[in-house]
């Protein structure tokens, strides 16, 4: 996932560079780190120097810096020009981008009371100063004017673009709408980053609050006793001393499901997990849904469009929700017929070992374990000794990024960080030469937000001349002091998938800060991120890195070969999750404004039932109210996007593996005409012009299991 920053808009991010453009007297004082561009390599953020009350300042003065740009530009005497205009803007803002990486990064990694408040204090504002940018009609008539004219103005490819997309971004932003109408769009904006705030910080409290609370030990038969031991200190310090706490997570299921004996704990679990921000409480995020889904509708009326997933839609690959909803309806009836097969199968072992009850959402993680046992003859627990972070790191992720780019890496301990358990590392090119810093951030925190994600600190533009720090972040369990940290399968694949999204970050080369890395559409950027996964179960990565972390033995080969084998195993699940997500994020953006349901959940229930794919053992990956992908974050009907990009992901393993798989003639060729390019074209055509063709859907259908009738 690609991390978007809560508070700062798109349309600030867009125009924001980070050095040398020419700015007006700052009134911030000389001491405030972020006053001047960090003296650090790359401008690597001085975490160590930043303190919570230099970030207002510095917002308050970048946002009053940067108007004064803009104010600057679209006043300017002379005619429109690309530099005076266009180009200007790419260098404005400088010191508001600087604080902005910087705390929205922070924000979801590191939080605290502080961040918080100031977050909500800051949404609103900044929604209107990126308004007042994008509303600002002398500003966009140089733009207009420069469009108009822009096959007569001898600019290179990506500069033409470059006009081409401030052209649609402004028109998107509501350029072109009344004085009246503008301030109806700033007042809605407003409100729906405060909305957007408020629903993720609900989130994240609901999740550190919605733990499953028990009185003995005997309730959690199936964890190990250092698990239990730690359920022990969580409820200590919650001051419930004797008992023993479990936390929540991000998503539906949650890992002890799989490992919990007593089915009673387990439907208790579960139930936490799946009635966040619906029951009541200081959490609640049922109204803040029916705001957003109606300001939301609002605004995409106020903009022309019949609803929101029209206007998100409409500058994606997708281009409309007739494609999104084509593509959803066809993977619905196989996906929920493999999970009914797959949940067939798990009842005839809950029959055979005479449970005498039907198989529930809370029973699929801890029977399917024991359906992959008795088919593959392993299960889960015999990969995580040979699954040691460390070494799955830097004897798997990284030893593919150099096998297949030349990649290599150099671990550093001057540089400062937020957090003891970060790390941080020198990206060296192939031919010898430094390309990025890389910042690895994977320990769950209770004031870090849940899943995984990348995101940039500094972005590569040869305009600014800027190179890439970039950083991933993970939410895996910390083990306690002087044990190792054992990796599941999935958050071995996530750990790949995340350095996917880093390397194109990383490999960025372009000129200017608008296209640099991952700044793609929406339905692309995955795209990368899933094609690096392939190397996670590539045998010569594997038995690289696949080593028993007491013994250094390699994982045996026929352990190898059941986890290559056992790769579609619970397709069917993980499918239907996924696609129940997507479908109530489209059903919520697909209501006119005069369609919004009081309802939350019954909504939400016949949504998924009209869809075909309310199978109860099978509950969406994410539910309406703490679905934060969609009603907080960048992925705004747009969560179908890891399945449509799934499908170029597919197909490019498949040319890999046609052109003879991990050879560096590949990668080089993968990273010259995709990874390198960030957002200098259009996306699809990039990708036809690296694959020779459109993309075909077999190649995933056949991943996924869906090819039998």
């Amino acid at each position: 996932m690609i991390r978007t920053n809560l508070i700062i808009t798109a349309a600030v991010t867009a125009i924001c560079g980070v050095a040398h453009a020419a700015q007006p007297a700052s009134l911030l004082a000389a001491s405030n780190p972020f006053a001047k561009a960090s003296p650090l390599q790359y401008g690597y953020p001085q975490f160590d120097k930043i303190k919570d009350d230099d970030y207002a300042p510095a917002f308050t003065e970048g946002m009053r810096q940067q108007a004064a740009e803009i104010e600057a530009i679209a006043n300017n005497k002379k005619p429109a020009t690309f530099d005076n205009t266009i180009v200007a803007m790419e260098k404005s803002g400088q010191l508001l981008s600087r604080v902005s990486s910087v705390f929205g990064n922070l924000s979801g990694a590191n939080t605290n009371d502080t961040f918080k408040a100031l977050e909500r204090d800051l949404s609103p504002k900044l929604a209107a100063h990126s308004d007042a940018i994008r509303l600002n009609g002398k500003l966009y008539a140089r733009i207009q004017s420069l469009y108009a004219k822009r096959d007569k103005l001898n600019l290179d490819a990506e500069s033409k673009y470059l006009l081409e997309r401030y052209n649609t971004d402004f028109v998107r932003a509501g350029a072109k709408l009344s004085a009246a109408d503008k301030d109806k769009l700033k007042a809605m904006n407003a409100e729906l980053a405060k909305l957007q705030t408020t629903f993720a910080q609900n989130v994240l409290e609901e999740a550190n609050a919605s733990a499953l609370i028990v009185d003995t030990r005997e309730e959690l038969a199936g964890m190990s006793d250092k698990a239990i031991d730690a359920a022990a200190a969580v409820a200590a310090k919650r001051g419930l001393e004797g008992k023993f706490a479990i936390p929540v997570v991000n998503t539906s299921g949650q890992a002890n499901l799989a490992v919990l004996t007593k089915r009673a704990t387990r439907e208790r679990l579960m139930a936490a997990s799946l009635t966040r921000g619906s029951h009541g409480g200081k959490f609640d995020n049922t109204q803040v849904v029916l705001q957003l889904a109606k300001l939301r509708a609002d605004k995409a009326a106020l903009l022309g469009y019949p609803s929101f997933a029209a206007y998100a839609l409409e500058d994606q690959t997708a281009h409309d929700p007739e494609a999104v909803n084509k593509m959803l309806s066809e993977f619905a009836r196989p996906a929920v017929a493999n999970a009914k097969k797959e949940g067939a199968e798990i009842q005839q072992v809950i029959d055979k070992e005479k449970g005498g009850f039907q198989l529930a959402a809370h029973d699929w993680s801890f029977y399917s374990d024991k359906v992959r046992a008795e088919r593959f003859a392993f299960d889960q627990n015999q990969l995580k000794p040979y699954f040691e972070l460390n070494s799955v790191l830097t004897n798997g992720v990284f030893f593919a990024a150099n096998k297949v780019y030349g990649l290599s890496f150099k671990e550093r301990k001057d540089l400062p960080v937020y957090n003891p358990d970060v790390r941080v590392f020198d990206v060296i090119d192939a031919d010898g030469k430094q390309l990025a810093i890389f910042i690895a951030d994977f320990y769950a925190r209770s004031n870090k937000r849940g899943g995984a994600w990348m995101n940039a600190y500094v972005s590569q533009s040869s305009l600014m001349g800027t190179q890439p720090v970039v950083a991933n972040h993970l939410n895996i369990p910390k083990p306690n002091d002087g044990e190792p940290t054992l990796l599941t399968y999935d958050e071995l694949r996530t750990l790949f998938h995340e350095f996917g999204h880093a390397l194109h970050g990383m490999f960025s080369n372009v000129k200017y800060p608008r296209f640099a890395g991952t700044r793609v559409p929406r339905d692309f950027v995955e795209f990368p991120s899933q094609v690096n996964e392939m190397w996670s179960t590539q045998p010569e990565v594997l038995a690289n890195y696949a080593k028993h972390y007491q013994t250094g033995a390699a994982m045996p080969q026929e352990l190898l070969d059941k986890v290559i084998a056992s790769k579609k195993f619970n397709e069917g699940f993980r499918t239907t999750e996924y696609l129940a997500a997507s479908i109530l994020d489209q059903k919520w953006h697909q209501l006119g404004a005069s369609q919004i349901p009081t309802d939350v959940l019954g909504f939400e229930a016949a949504s998924l039932k009209a869809a075909g794919v309310d199978y109860a053992p099978v509950p969406p990956r994410y539910r309406t109210t703490y679905f934060s992908h969609v009603f907080s974050g960048g992925y705004s009907a747009g969560y179908y996007g890891y399945l449509w990009s799934e499908r170029l992901d597919a197909d490019t393993v498949e040319w890999f593996n046609e052109n003879g798989g991990m050879l560096r003639k590949n990668g080089d060729y993968f990273r010259k005409m995709l990874l390198s390019k960030g957002g200098t074209m259009d996306a699809m055509q990039m990708f036809r012009e690296f694959r020779g063709r459109d993309a075909k859907i077999e190649p995933l259908l056949e991943r996924r299991g869906l090819t039998e009738k």
